[in-house]
């Protein structure tokens, strides 16, 4: 087996209650590298189209790449893969912290689940050796209540848990998993689909050691990637305060949501205000720095809260997406509500940038009457107002009153309430993420068109845009080439499982790839990145074919794309051609505009996917 992998697979029948370990190919690991390339691979072959998404025959992966465990720098990333409940398609969430290196440590490059368990149940993994445990004693806690109980029960504080809240329990469409206490995979719905197989949590603990090609290459490019970060004007400000570096500069510059994206935050959120969420205003709470696996950056913290109205004891710095999504798209500056919603997120297992941009929705429809004080269960939930916040938060994780239409997303309720249609900001139904088309014009191909929709941290043009002066990123002429490149590149190092804060900090592709050659032992050219990119973004948009969903199909809310444009603030007179951006990256990618098949020719020519050209061609 060539180097990053164990060589096993765990499969998981929670309706049979049965394990099974299957061998991973050397094709397999070649082809599709690990995390979402191999997720995609491996359900596309398991699961029947039109499977129910919260049903039996969804399946349910959890996938480090072959970098999680090992010694290279910033690889402490995994990824779940499933049907979304949200989208009805494709869907992969990425997360950092401990969980994925431990699992391979333990032994396993990846485990999929599939079934639904009579009763609650948790994944219990240790050094090659699974088991299904039960887990009733363990339903109705939250996340960290979990984890400590877990490391209680099977002894060893160097457990690492992945488990749903309260909220996954219950299937709210808005759920994540958390592990280490507080990181997510968190879009999608992975949490519902954990609820509805009755699987509480997986526990790992590994002391093996993941093998690679060249371990004193590996170390070599680790020296090379440290003078990088050195060298970097950014890096004291990753460091030092993470993601929230980034809040106040976002807010000012049109970059964040403001006022459920139909405000300006210099115009309707002031400097003052913003300054209030950043990083160097919060961090009088910190108590210390985190660092995921292997991460020589540590751009996390933990907290301490012990005043205000909701004094949370240990807690977490939110990140910048949460900042956002309960700050400046809600025009709320009240930190303390910020912190407090966080730590509900991080118990409950929610979905902040969902769960966030669910209220602003609820908070535009009582702003223009079209929901009432009755409606939301005698909330007056007027911008701004942190008291209204927490309470209708907490409704969406209790499940409670109009917290349990609520706690399935703002699609869910302009459906189920039939109306505020108009004020969703969605991308094919799921909440549009902390970064604007309008300053980046490539995030709407992005999150209109990607087979994962409504995601900032996949590949293309977008966030590099952010930066540009308006005559250089205003042009929709010719983007396509570049989208694909920026796009295939991304799908390879997200599969690898490396964390995308290493490109903040003057990590390049170069390293990249030759991280890849010493783990696996192959050579890993910009050529083969290219292709094993677009394989693997051609077997996510294979998946959501089979379930029938075309291009016409995936939508993105008017608002967010300048349509009609704003009036004031940076972004005034903004509207994004994402109609063109689209055709020309389609274009780029040899896909059908109309169908959305990528041609017979590009399928053979990238090999391995030989069901899909028969699935889509018949032949």
């Amino acid at each position: 087996m060539i180097g990053g992998y164990n060589g096993k697979i765990l499969f998981v029948d929670l309706s049979k209650g049965e394990l099974e370990e299957k061998a991973l190919t050397e094709d397999l690991a070649r082809a599709f590298l690990g995390g979402y390339g191999i997720g995609a691979r491996i359900l596309y072959e398991m699961m029947r189209p039109g499977a129910d998404p919260l049903g039996p025959d969804n399946v349910l992966g959890f996938i480090p790449g072959p970098a999680a465990g090992t010694k290279a720098l910033f690889s402490g990333r995994y990824t779940i893969v499933h049907k979304s409940p949200v989208t009805g398609g494709w869907n992969d969430a990425n997360s950092g912290g401990y969980f994925g290196p431990e699992l391979k440590k333990a032994g396993y490059d990846a485990v999929f689940v599939s079934g639904i368990s009579p009763q609650p149940v948790y994944l219990w993994l240790k050094d090659g050796v699974a088991e299904i445990r039960d887990a009733s004693h363990l339903w109705g806690l939250d996340t960290k209540e979990t984890w400590a109980v877990l490391q209680e029960e099977l002894g060893d504080d160097r457990v690492r848990v992945v488990a749903i809240g309260p909220s996954g329990e219950r299937m709210s469409l808005l759920a994540c998993p958390i592990n280490d206490g507080h990181r997510a995979p968190g879009r999608g719905g992975g949490g519902a689909v954990m609820g509805s197989k009755k699987l509480k949590a997986i526990a790992v603990r590994g002391t093996g050691t993941v093998p690679v090609a060249k371990p004193e290459k590996i170390l070599e490019i680790n020296k090379a990637v440290v003078k990088l970060m050195r060298q970097h004007p950014a890096t004291p400000a990753w460091s030092n305060y993470g993601t929230t570096s980034l809040t106040a500069a976002s807010i000012l510059s049109g970059d964040c949501a403001v006022k459920n994206w139909a405000g300006a935050g210099i115009v309707d959120f002031g400097e003052e205000r913003a300054q209030k969420l950043s990083g160097t205003a919060l961090d009088r709470f910190k108590v210390r720095k985190y660092a995921c696996f292997n991460c020589p950056l540590g751009c996390g913290a933990e907290y301490e809260v012990n005043t205000g109205r909701w004094p949370l004891g240990p807690t977490e710095r939110p990140e910048y997406e949460t900042s956002g999504a309960f700050g400046p798209a809600l025009l709320c500056a009240e930190e303390d509500a910020l912190l407090k919603a966080n730590d509900i997120c991080n118990r409950y297992g929610l979905d902040t940038i969902s769960a966030g941009m669910t209220i602003a929705w609820a908070m535009e429809c009582y702003d223009r009457g079209i929901l009432t004080k009755e409606d939301l269960d005698g909330i007056e939930l007027t911008w701004g107002n942190g008291e209204a916040i927490i309470a209708l938060l907490q409704k969406m994780a209790d499940g409670e009153g109009c917290g349990a239409v609520l706690a399935n997303g703002s699609a869910y309720a302009a459906r189920v309430w039939n109306k505020g249609a108009e004020y969703l900001l969605t991308a094919s139904g799921i909440e549009i993420p902390m970064h604007d088309p309008r300053l980046g014009p490539g995030l709407a191909r992005t999150y209109q068109f990607d087979p994962t929709p409504g995601r900032h941290v996949k590949g293309g043009i977008g966030i590099r845009q952010l930066g540009l002066p308006p005559e250089e990123k205003y042009v929709y002429e010719g983007t396509g080439e570049a989208d694909l490149k920026a796009t295939t590149f991304r799908e390879v190092f997200n599969s690898l499982g490396f964390c995308l804060f290493a490109q903040h900090v003057g990590v390049t592709p170069k390293e990249i790839f030759a991280y890849t050659g010493a783990i696996m032992g192959i050579p890993f050219t910009a050529e083969d990145s290219f292709e094993t990119g677009l394989r693997i973004l051609n077997m996510r948009l294979a998946f959501n074919l089979r379930e029938g969903i075309k291009p016409a199909d995936c939508t993105i809310s008017p608002r967010v794309v300048g349509k009609p444009p704003l009036t004031a603030g940076p972004l005034a007179g903004v509207t994004i051609d994402n109609e063109q951006l689209a055709r020309n990256f389609f274009a780029a990618a040899d896909w059908d505009l109309a169908t959305g098949k990528p041609s017979r020719r590009s399928l053979q020519q990238l090999g391995y996917l030989e069901d899909v050209i028969r699935d889509l061609y018949g032949s």
